[in-house]
């Protein structure tokens, strides 16, 4: 998901290849509504080639493929895409085919694609405004680029809250940003802000932790931190207990850029 020579991007293969079943189960990522939702918004073509960057498991571009002449799903991790690949040959969906690759370093020519989507991922990236950079360079002028994440609190200490936590449960965890960054840097990257919508995912404390196999001692810390949070309003999590459980709130955003010449 990152630059594939970096000592994160090593977190990131061991924690994708260790988490890979259950990443791959979490109704978040699984969900076909809202991933139908953000394919809907993008208004793909049916001859539009379309590359999905850090792809996992693969449903986005599944749900592609679908629609679409030829999708390329892209991961730095292996564990996940063999996932994918299972999926994609019980589906039959010769159209579509998955590679490694890396984020920052997109192997494919300028302009190739019409549509380049990342979901749920720029929150792995050390550096998103290059990952955004390298998505603009390989969309073709007047193409879609789609991205679908995470986003923290605009106040930086609330921010700052929630990616302690988030990294403290999920060490390839780098940071989520807020709405306002993400959208600079689409400006930033050449694209013209065409849609953004939010959502809300809301995350059972312990299947949270479960999924990431997060060792005893940091998941002691990290819900010692949710509990300060649903005390005093630390992040905008919201974390609260109902029915004997723990759960917090997942704020998500996606943003849909055209590509602007020059």
């Amino acid at each position: 998901m990152t630059s594939s020579g970096s000592a994160h991007d090593q977190i990131v293969r061991r924690e994708f290849t260790r988490q890979a079943p259950a990443y791959a189960a979490l109704p978040a990522v699984t969900d076909p509504d809202r991933i139908d939702r953000l394919i809907r918004a993008v208004q793909p073509k049916p001859e539009a080639r379309v590359l999905d960057v850090a792809t996992g498991p693969g449903y986005v571009a599944m749900g592609f493929a679908a629609r679409c002449r030829e999708v390329i799903g892209v991961d730095l991790t292996a564990a996940p895409l063999e996932l994918a690949e299972s999926m994609r040959v019980a589906r039959d969906l010769t159209n579509l085919r998955f590679m490694t690759g890396d984020a920052q370093h997109l192997e494919f020519e300028p302009a190739y694609f019409d549509v380049v989507v990342c979901r749920l991922a720029f929150h792995h990236f050390e550096q998103p405004a290059r990952v955004l950079a390298e998505m603009a360079r390989v969309c073709q002028v007047g193409g879609t680029v789609a991205v679908e994440d995470l986003v923290a609190s605009e106040h930086p200490a609330r921010g700052a809250y929630q990616n302690h936590f988030e990294r403290l449960r999920d060490p390839s965890h780098t940071r989520a940003l807020p709405l306002s960054e993400l959208l600079r840097l689409f400006t930033e990257a050449g694209l013209e802000m065409e849609q953004v919508y939010t959502d809300r995912f809301i995350q059972p404390v312990e299947r949270w932790l479960g999924s990431a196999e997060t060792p005893p001692g940091q998941a002691a810390e990290v819900r010692g931190l949710l509990a300060r949070d649903e005390a005093e309003d630390l992040s905008g999590t919201t974390p609260y207990h109902q029915g004997g459980a723990f759960f917090f709130v997942h704020r998500a955003a996606a943003v849909i850029g055209r590509k602007l010449a020059g």
